[in-house]
């Protein structure tokens, strides 16, 4: 009786492993500066492949919406017409995309074949910082994203604290008003946006120039508000955010310190 039940307990551990294996629970997330290119990291990639001729690349908008193949064994597709052009796959078998835009955003899935059967999935939630002005003085951090909220956001100004005033705004977006004129080119020096992924832990540095790019800052714990930050930004005229997490959204109040 006991060596039929250890049998039964061995079948259940095998057959959980392989369906990890085909379905793939190991989700990476990634989140990219509008406009600049990103890699996307096939994380089971089945070494010793003939230009990638084992790899499928495909992708789901939403969480409701059918996924469909970017990449077919190793070859991009060219009936995506709109996004084929700025796809590239790398040796490893990684996706590139150049100039992503909010329409990448989404979840990406590395498929494996062995001799012509899927062996394995390994996923990646992109995500997208947005930074935006609608008037000289008003400006605002989002991170566009796929699924709920998973991120904080934060402004930093090296400034004068009394060029900002207070402001709030909610689900994944902090927003900051400068209430004397400033001139463009000292915003764009002195006000950055710092973003933390609590999925990866991965924590950027965003400067509001369009034409620069996010600096990593450090790394936090999965989850965690705490953020690693820079020397330089420890200064009177940090713009602080603080977050409180709801089920569905992230709540971002702003406040000066």
């Amino acid at each position: 009786m006991h060596q039929l039940r250890r049998t039964k307990l061995s079948l259940i551990v095998i057959l959980t492993l392989l369906v990890t294996a085909v379905t793939g629970d190991d989700t990476a997330s990634l989140t990219v500066k509008h406009g600049h290119d990103v890699t996307l990291p096939c994380g089971n990639v089945i070494k010793d492949q003939q230009k990638c001729d084992s790899t499928s690349w495909l992708f789901s908008r939403d969480s409701g919406s059918t996924a469909g193949e970017l990449v077919t064994l190793g070859n991009i597709n060219k009936n995506e017409k709109a996004k084929a052009k700025r796809l590239n796959v790398t040796e490893d078998c990684s996706l590139v995309i150049k100039n992503v835009t909010r329409e990448d955003i989404g979840r990406y899935t590395c498929r494996q074949f062995r001799s012509g059967e899927q062996v394995s999935d390994a996923r990646v939630l992109l995500n997208v910082i947005n930074i935006d002005s609608d008037d000289p003085y008003r400006y605002y951090c989002s991170v566009f994203r796929f699924g709920d909220c998973a991120h904080t956001v934060q402004w930093y100004y090296k400034g004068d604290k009394t060029d900002i005033s207070e402001h709030q705004q909610t689900d994944c977006t902090a927003a900051v008003i400068f209430t004397t004129e400033v001139e463009k080119s000292k915003i764009e020096e002195l006000l950055f946006c710092n973003v933390t992924d609590k999925q990866s832990g991965q924590t950027q540095l965003c400067n509001v120039d369009p034409g620069s790019s996010c600096e990593k800052t450090g790394s936090t714990s999965a989850g965690g508000n705490e953020i690693t930050e820079d020397e330089t930004l420890k200064k009177p005229g940090r713009v602080q955010t603080t977050f409180t997490q709801r089920p569905f959204s992230c709540d971002v109040t702003l406040r000066l310190v």
